[in-house]
């Protein structure tokens, strides 16, 4: 009996296999063992194996002592010639880092990737919130601030493809598509997203959009804090914060870029 599962028959080249592999790694799975690589991955525990090693010995992939596997770091340096990484996120850190001086809060930079906001920088706040975002984070785009404004933005099939199953990791989270597609319209019309405790129990969220020159949305901006009401002080003195750090980042991104 064969042991080559039908999602390995679907990536039948080389490099199919191997992207599978590294496919494997997300946010929630950052060391595997070989047996985990294999099951997330859907290809053979052989097939696995020889992969997995060819990719360390290239540096891609890194084994620890207790024989899981992690990103390696050359990996990690290939990722960073990334626009998205040597561009956007170059621009933004001293603007995210005068933001996180000035509201104490946990500051956010995330761009659209698929169906998911990616998370590309982050300044930890003082602030006892949880927070379950870190760089390179995925997460749903209808939980958070900056996922709304992304979503907001988005085209037309990403928005149906969002709607069609909306997960709830809180209570608090927005599962109505009709609801949710009555706030993206008020995000683009306001220009801001906010959230109560919509992906993590305990924080709430802010953020406005990114723009640039003839592209339009490149990325969102956002602060997380403890719940708080909206319209208050609080919430005006923050979005009025976010809005001339977008306003900072948006001057000095490259044309085109």
């Amino acid at each position: 009996m064969s042991t080559t599962t039908s999602r390995e028959r679907t990536a039948p080249t080389a490099a199919g296999k191997l992207l599978a592999v590294l496919g494997a790694f997300d946010g929630t799975h950052r060391r595997l063992t070989l047996t985990g690589l294999a099951e997330r991955s859907g290809l053979a525990l052989t097939t696995t194996h020889r992969i997995a090693a060819e990719l360390t010995a290239w540096g891609a992939l890194e084994r620890r002592r207790d024989d899981t596997y992690v990103v390696g770091r050359r990996l990690w340096e290939l990722g960073l010639l990334a626009p998205v990484q040597s561009e956007l996120r170059v621009v933004a850190a001293p603007f995210l880092h005068d933001l996180h001086a000035a509201t104490k809060a946990t500051v956010h930079l995330a761009v659209l990737d698929g169906a998911r906001a990616l998370y590309v920088d982050r300044v930890s706040g003082r602030w006892s919130v949880p927070i379950v975002s870190d760089v390179g984070s995925r997460l749903p785009l209808h939980t958070t601030g900056v996922g709304k404004v992304l979503l907001a933005h988005a085209p037309a099939d990403v928005v149906q493809h969002c709607c069609v199953d909306l997960v709830a990791p809180t209570r608090w989270t927005v599962t109505d598509s009709e609801v949710l597609t009555a706030q993206l319209a008020r995000v683009r019309e306001q220009g801001w997203a906010v959230t109560d405790q919509e992906m993590t129990p305990g924080a709430a969220s802010l953020a406005v959009p990114v723009r640039e020159a003839g592209t339009g949305v490149v990325a969102a901006l956002g602060v997380v804090l403890a719940p708080f009401e909206v319209g208050s002080p609080v919430q005006q003195s923050l979005l009025a914060a976010l809005r001339v750090t977008a306003a900072g980042i948006e001057r000095c991104l490259p044309r085109g870029g």
